[in-house]
């Protein structure tokens, strides 16, 4: 799942650039933009994109690359001890988490491109824009499915758990394994309750997630919650999975979706893209997970935005960078290379490939999407998944797997100092 871009920031310290004593009035500025060097490919620091930038504003951008798996520790480093680079690209859901998002990124609600921005929800925390990024293309979570076998077989997608778990007997009774479920990689177990969890809030109980964090609510204090892991393990107690669930790895579902050996899988959008590169005419596509009636497709917190920290020592020069990135120009030519959902009004999305064109049409355009439980989670969600991996290897049952958490969940928050813990 980190390979949909939880972007991150710098390690290479070294500054090219002018210092604050040598910089003279008419001398040229240079700002600091840290990345994670596994986000090398951004958009946003391509040669061509900052070579302009600096011949417009004779401003200049130096890359700060952190090895990927630094990129986290370096940060707060740099945050804590006044080494603050200038922007830093990371992850929103991330940067609440990991960062401190409040306390040291400058809010942007009011910079010249915020009026134009289509979706500002992934840009933002509390009710404030923190980020920036052209695409509004979250990464969506669902269902995964081969479009051809569900022809074959004359089945459409469902609209809740019991036509869902028809159409998995439908496949099975075919000599397909329906549901392919990797979870020796924890992290996938995460997929359905994710987006399962985030709809029933969003629908019936829209405060839950500010309860939650304010410990006014228990994860347990929601029965629906219980059914939904229930849910997720009927599938595989009925047999309709794979039989070695806590053997395989994610790094098995494009072999297993190219050979046709499984029908569906509980996965992100990116998922497709990786078969798509291999078999360009093998058609997938995605529905919501079927925990309720016609729920909302789950979508990833955005990853890959600018950030600008409080302390950067060009606060006006770096809000002038994220205003180059929006204007209307160079915004168009990022999309259209990139293949991005625009996310501003005046940007045009380019031709999109199918199955992304089916989610632009059929949820993000009639906002028939919702943010995933982890835009919302304060700390670290690693010991949830071990718990849901726990609950597949018959320790747990799913209440057990929710009070386990809420107890871990409030020691995460009592641990960084929230309140009300």
């Amino acid at each position: 799942m980190l390979t949909i871009g939880l972007a991150a920031c710098g390690s290479d310290s070294s500054n090219n650039g002018s210092s604050a004593g040598e910089e003279g009035k008419n001398a040229k500025v240079t700002l600091e933009l840290a990345i994670s060097k596994s986000s090398q490919d951004s958009a946003f620091i391509q040669k061509d994109v900052l070579d302009d930038f600096e011949k417009k504003t004779n401003i200049r951008v130096n890359l700060q690359l952190i090895p990927a798996e630094q990129t986290t520790t370096v940060l707060q480093t740099k945050l804590a001890v006044d080494e603050t680079p200038d922007i830093i690209q990371y992850n929103l859901a991330s940067a609440v988490t990991d960062l401190n998002l409040e306390r040291n990124f400058e809010i942007l609600d009011n910079e010249p491109w915020a009026g134009r921005i289509v979706n500002k929800d992934v840009l933002s925390s509390g009710g404030h824009i923190y980020s920036f990024h052209v695409s509004q293309d979250t990464g969506m979570q669902g269902v995964v499915y081969n479009k051809k076998i569900f022809e074959e077989l004359g089945l459409s997608i469902p609209k809740n758990y019991e036509e869902f778990l028809a159409i998995c007997e439908k496949i099975k009774a075919s000599g397909i394994t329906p549901v392919f479920m990797p979870y020796k990689d924890a992290w996938a177990a995460n997929i359905w309750p994710a987006a399962a969890f985030a709809d029933f809030a969003a629908k019936h109980d829209p405060t839950f997630f500010d309860d939650v964090n304010s410990n006014k609510k228990k994860w347990s204090d929601v029965p629906e919650f219980k059914t939904f892991l229930e849910q997720q393990y009927e599938v595989y107690s009925k047999g309709y999975t794979n039989a070695d669930v806590l053997s395989d790895s994610y790094d098995m579902a494009v072999g297993k979706f190219l050979n046709k050996e499984v029908a569906m899988m509980f996965m992100g959008d990116w998922l497709i893209e990786g078969v798509a590169e291999q078999d360009p005419g093998m058609e997938l596509g995605v529905f919501p997970i079927p925990s309720s009636e016609d729920a909302s497709l789950g979508a990833s917190p955005l990853g890959g935005q600018l950030f600008i920290p409080k302390k950067s020592k060009h606060l006006e020069e770096a809000k002038q960078f994220l205003d180059y990135i929006a204007s209307k120009d160079v915004a168009q030519k990022i999309v259209d290379a990139k293949g991005y959902v625009s996310n501003l009004n005046d940007v045009t999305t380019p031709e999109l490939p199918a199955y992304k064109q089916d989610i632009v049409d059929n949820y993000i355009t009639p906002k028939k999407t919702v943010l995933t439980t982890d835009a919302y989670m304060l700390v670290d969600r690693s010991e949830l998944y071990r718990l849901l991996q726990d609950q597949f290897a018959g320790g747990l049952t799913p209440e057990e797997v929710l009070k386990s958490w809420d107890e871990k969940f409030s020691q995460l928050m009592q641990d960084k100092g929230i309140s009300g813990f």
